[in-house]
């Protein structure tokens, strides 16, 4: 359970622009989505590790109203 006022990093809906990761991060950390995107991007030029870490951060960050991440679905469900 959250209390209220809590924060959770999350994927957002609103302001996303591909999987809501970057809005999500912003979001949480207090920054602007277009500063986090611009990171990965600079990360992608900087040996490949944006774009890996973003779609790490695709599967593990549940979606806003979600509980759980897409990994937790799929270890939930072949666990039952």
């Amino acid at each position: 359970m959250n209390d209220i006022g809590s924060k959770r990093l999350e994927r957002k809906r609103k302001g996303r622009m591909v999987a809501g990761v970057c809005a999500g991060i912003g979001d949480y950390f207090g920054l602007d989505a277009n500063i986090v995107r611009l990171v990965f991007v600079i990360a992608c030029f900087l040996g490949f590790m944006g774009a890996l870490v973003y779609l790490v951060a695709w599967a593990v960050l549940p979606e806003e109203g979600e509980q759980e991440s897409i990994v937790e679905h799929v270890v939930n469900k072949n666990t039952r």
